[in-house]
């Protein structure tokens, strides 16, 4: 399954950087993120197989955890370099030399696993995913018509009713996609719902400094991303740091101490005007951030995973990383919508100049980071009541049995 989720995202890849029409860009990108939704938890599976139980297999997750959480930075600053000494085409057909080549070396560096029999309920992937479509769709849609918009109430109304739809489809089969039973265990539901938290301020983050760097800064596509390096390296950091400390004082601390710092993060980007400097208004929450993430990716995966039966825990790791990417679509969705009704409304009866409108841009981006920080305290509070798991010894950490 890892090897076929790698050469389906280089097939995405491929047919992304060759697509003439934005739908064939779009329909890419579906299939590249189709092999990326079978990547992330097949690795996480592999990595049971690979490692010992105990402190190797609690140091692989801790760099695993890195690599995820400070991927997206990393993208940036090499969508950068490519895009400005090639061509954004190049930024997808990088992947597929390196797709390739992990598809050959997989077989021959990772141990065969032994697969399971099953029926794909293709009912609840319809389902699920349709409905996830329209929602996301819908909100984004709020950003450019009203909540009252006719196409934009049926898409929501349409969404929320697919996603009904899926959970009477999962009561009612026999191999569910997703057996609601796995969030039976408050700490897994706990840390399913923090990663969603993580994602939204991700993906915002990742968003929203890249237009402000660009249209705020003046900064080229190469330098925004390079201006976000110390995320990317405060991440890994993070991550590390934290694999090594966690026998001792377990998942909870790091965790709320995480969605402080993501909080702490989003507050000072809130602050941020039109007449903002890089060192004295991004570095700052930048490197917080980065250290928020880091201290959230690794415990929620280890919390996810603990105690799931042999058969439900890679199937725990896909949840948890579908969290963090629906969090993030979601989270995206909700504060892009924001942003731009208030950019909208701080330009209405006025004539717009330059500094009119860098000056209403601003305004939205830093109201969306200030609901942002009350998603994180809410992250904070959640963390706090829900998540009760022990400090666990190195030899206690497992994880999910290879796909």
């Amino acid at each position: 399954m890892f090897v076929a989720g790698v050469l389906l995202f280089a097939a995405g890849s491929l047919a992304g950087g060759l697509a003439t029409t934005s739908w064939w860009l779009i329909g890419s990108r579906v299939v590249q993120g189709a092999g990326g939704a079978i990547v992330a938890p097949t690795a996480l599976s592999l990595i049971a197989d690979t490692f010992k139980e105990g402190a190797a297999r609690t140091r692989a997750l801790g760099i695993y955890a890195g690599a995820a959480g400070g991927g997206g930075a990393v993208g940036l600053i090499l969508g950068g370099l490519i895009t400005n000494y090639f061509s954004w085409r190049w930024v997808l057909f990088v992947n597929v030399p390196i797709a390739l080549l992990l598809a050959v070396a997989a077989p021959r560096v990772l141990a065969a696993s032994e697969g399971r029999s099953g029926r794909l309920d293709l009912p609840g992937a319809i389902s699920v995913t349709a409905g996830m479509t329209l929602l996301v769709y819908g909100l984004s849609r709020v950003a450019t018509h009203a909540w009252t918009d006719a196409l934009t109430v049926q898409t929501l109304g349409a969404g929320a009713a697919l996603l009904v739809l899926f959970l009477i489809v999962e009561l009612r089969s026999k191999q569910p996609l997703m057996p609601l039973t796995l969030f039976a265990n408050r700490n897994r539901s706990g840390a399913f719902a923090l990663r969603m938290v993580a994602g939204s301020g991700t993906f915002a983050v990742l968003f929203f400094l890249t237009q402000i760097a660009q249209n705020v800064l003046g900064y080229s596509p190469l330098k925004a991303g390079f201006a976000f390096l110390p995320l990317g390296i405060g991440v890994v950091i993070t991550a590390q740091v934290t694999s090594r400390v966690i026998g001792r004082i377990g998942p909870r601390a790091p965790i709320m101490l995480g969605a402080l710092a993501i909080a702490g993060g989003l507050l000072w980007l809130s602050q941020i005007t039109d007449h903002a400097t890089y060192v004295s208004d991004m570095l700052g929450p930048l490197v917080i951030l980065s250290i928020g993430f880091g201290l959230v990716f690794f415990p929620t995966t280890l919390v996810a995973v603990s105690g799931a039966a042999r058969h439900e825990s890679g199937l725990a790791s896909a949840v948890l990383n579908v969290s963090q990417q629906l969090g993030g679509s979601i989270g995206l969705a909700v504060l892009g919508t924001v942003a731009a009704n208030v950019t909208k409304n701080q330009l209405l009866n006025i004539r717009p100049t330059h500094e009119l409108i860098s000056q209403a841009v601003t305004a939205g981006f830093t109201t969306a980071f200030g609901i942002g920080t009350i998603i994180a305290l809410a992250g904070f509070a959640l963390a706090a009541l829900v998540i009760r798991v022990p400090a666990p010894r190195p030899a206690e950490v497992a994880l999910p049995e290879a796909a």
